[in-house]
Order: C-alpha cells, then structure tokens, then sequence
C-alpha cells in the first residue's frame, strides 16, 4: 500500500498516527534503509516469520496509543530461538493489557536484529510558521537524557546534513571510541537528505521519528519508525 492509499485509510479509521510497520513500509518505498518488519497475530505466527528471517530477532507491540513501547514492556530484544519467541510473545500481550487494558493491540511485530552500532535519531516536526524542522542527535534514551540535538529548517542540503551532524556535542562518539570503528557518516548525510525530501514533499505529515538508528561501518539502519499525520484534513490532502 502506497503512502496516499495509507492516508486516505487512516482518515477513515480516523488516526493520525501510522503503525511501526506502515511507517516502515512507506520509508523503504522512498529508499530509506529499514529493518524489514512482519506482523504476526499469535506466538505461532511470530514464531514461524522468526524462523524464516534467522535469529536473533527483536519483538514488539503494535497498538494505538502506545508511542513508547520499550517503556510498558511492548519490546523485547535478542531474542535466540522458538521458545524464547513464543514466552516473549504472550509476555507482551500481558505487559499490555496490564499497563494499557484499554488499548487496541493489533498484534505483535517480528523483525531481525540489526547489526551492532551506535545508535542515533532524525526526525522531525512540522511548525506551524516554518513548516518542516529536521533533528539529529544520539539515540535511544540519549537523546531525552542528553537532549545533545541539532536543528535545521527542510529541505537540507547537503552542507546542512554534514553540519548537523558535526554540531552535536557527542560527534567524537560517531567516530570511533575504545575500539569501535568509525560509523559512515556518508549513510547518515543521506538518510537525513532522504528525510528531508520525503517530508517536503509530503505536507500532510506532521511528525517523523527514527529512533534508533543503527550506524556502524558499513551502513545507517532505522529500527523503529514512526509516522504522524496531521490531523488537519485540508492539510492531509494526498498529493
């Protein structure tokens, strides 16, 4: 499903908010690298798409109104074979309805795990007098704890892309430290120019969040994405 046909489906179910799994699909669509994600709807089903991705994998909740999964037990990591698959599988079913009963689960997201990194954040947020703002910063719990954040307007060009990463405080990390090797910043500059067309132009998103992003070496991958569209209806008009 194209991103137009996923805004005119989230109208009508009347949310703004796209699932980890439709941000995903739609990033990819425009080149962005992704962990490829699968939806299962029982510990079978998570169990059977785990053993035909490879171990380890991650899993983790999909339901509405629930932002951050990792903090009402909705993420479970690393994990290394059937049996660890199907306890992690009913262990977040009820960690859910424990803390969110309320909550409309849709079933339970099956990715691999991504190479080690360093984990770091773009996204972005619509303002209302200069339209889409783009940020890069550490990732995971760093960047709420750090709050160690550079800002510039959309769209980037590359020279933005370069500085945005030099500015932040942590940029000797990126580089390599105790015997890391340096992650490829060239990956980043694209991931965070690829950001900046795709909400350009795309008016009708509000929010963009990537986070984490693994970079190492070799490569920059998102392992969560998250989508929000406004909820405007004129300003949501598919183009």
């Amino acid at each position: 499903m194209g991103f137009s046909d996923l805004v005119k489906q989230a109208q009508t179910e009347k949310r703004t908010v796209l699932t980890e799994i439709e941000s995903k699909n739609i990033l990819r669509e425009v080149g962005i690298n992704t962990t490829e994600t699968f939806l299962a709807l029982s510990s079978e089903e998570a169990n059977k798409k785990a053993s035909e991705i490879g171990y380890p994998v991650a899993l983790k909740i999909v339901a509405s109104g629930i932002s951050h999964k990792s903090d009402v037990g909705g993420v479970i990591l690393n994990l290394q074979n059937s049996e660890e698959v199907v306890h992690a599988y009913d262990s977040i079913l009820r960690n859910i309805q424990n803390t969110h009963p309320s909550a409309k689960i849709e079933g339970v997201s099956v990715q691999k795990m991504a190479a080690a990194g360093t984990e770091v954040i773009i996204g972005m947020t619509l303002d209302q007098q200069f339209g889409p703002v783009i940020m890069f910063g550490l990732g995971g719990i760093l960047v709420e704890i750090l709050n160690d954040v550079s800002f510039r307007l959309a769209p980037l060009e590359e020279k933005d892309a370069i500085e945005m990463v030099d500015e932040i405080a942590a940029r000797p990390i990126l580089d390599g430290v105790r015997g890391q090797e340096p992650c490829n910043l060239k990956e980043l500059y694209k991931m965070l120019l690829q950001i900046s067309v795709f909400v350009t132009d795309h008016p009708e998103i509000k929010e963009v969040d990537l986070n984490p992003i693994i970079v190492n070496s070799k490569k920059a991958v998102a392992v969560d994405a998250r989508i929000i569209l406004n909820d405007d209806l004129d300003e949501r008009q598919t183009l």
